[in-house]
């Protein structure tokens, strides 16, 4: 096994609270590269952010597309939304992205972690977290409200186009840790790869599916509410249980 070094596990923390001015690490962790314009620019943007009702849509509207690495026409942002290292984020045409929702795109070498492609609708307070991981999600998919999507540790997560991703899913790629060892906290292990979650197009997870990493949904493929997704399942099948289990093919009469 090769295990990361504490002071790797621990980057994150040290940026927050190491060496340096209080203003050069908030950039750091919070903005990400880019220069002092910019940084200020994404100032402005998050003054807009609270914003309640038409007012605060219409600025968002104008304001906020220069914040990304590219944003097309006609994207909706609604209020509350947290947004870090902008710079790594792209964003297609006439998305939808309701309020409180979260896009996290920090990275310490990526030029690009988040990107959505046309049409896409977030419902509210849904999260896409990136940390040194990638995360791709295809046009006219829908992810429902309070879903997280968390990629970690080079496993991506590619969710393909005309998805359904019901209430409260979980879907991580890089989620586990090392055990190996029993001489040093399972914290400091480091993350196990297991080559990330793929949902082929035209997948539907139904209400609090969890899809671990290692995953492949191939198309046209339904995981059932509640289902815990450990193995890939075959195109146009059906599984449910924990953990899920295949029950039948869509074709089944």
């Amino acid at each position: 096994m090769k295990s990361r070094s504490k002071s790797e596990m621990k980057k994150t923390h040290n940026t927050v609270t190491g060496q340096g001015s209080a203003f050069n690490r908030y950039r750091r962790v919070i903005f990400g590269p880019g220069s002092l314009a910019r940084f200020f620019y994404y100032e402005w943007c998050q003054l807009l952010a609270p914003i309640p009702g038409a007012l605060g849509m219409v600025l968002r509207k104008i304001f906020w597309p220069f914040m990304f690495a590219s944003c097309g026409r006609g994207v909706l942002f609604g209020s509350g939304i947290v947004v870090r290292h902008p710079g790594r984020i792209r964003i297609g045409s006439r998305v939808v992205v309701s309020e409180n929702c979260i896009f996290d795109g920090r990275s310490a070498i990526k030029n690009e972690t988040i990107t959505l492609g046309d049409n896409v609708i977030l419902s509210n307070n849904v999260m896409l977290s990136c940390k040194e991981g990638r995360i791709n999600i295809g046009a006219r998919t829908g992810i429902n409200a309070q879903s997280i999507i968390q990629s970690t540790n080079d496993c991506p997560v590619s969710i393909g186009p005309d998805c359904i991703i019901g209430q409260q899913c979980f879907i991580v790629g890089g989620g586990s840790y090392h055990l190996e060892r029993y001489d040093i906290p399972i914290c400091e292990q480091g993350i196990r790869p297991d080559g990330g979650v793929t949902l082929k197009e035209d997948v539907w997870l139904g209400g609090r599916v969890t899809v671990l990493g290692g995953v492949t949904m191939e198309q046209g493929s339904v995981a059932a509410a509640g289902a815990v997704v450990t193995k890939s399942v075959p195109a146009f099948s059906v599984c449910m249980g924990v953990p899920a289990r295949v029950t039948r093919n869509r074709a089944d009469v």
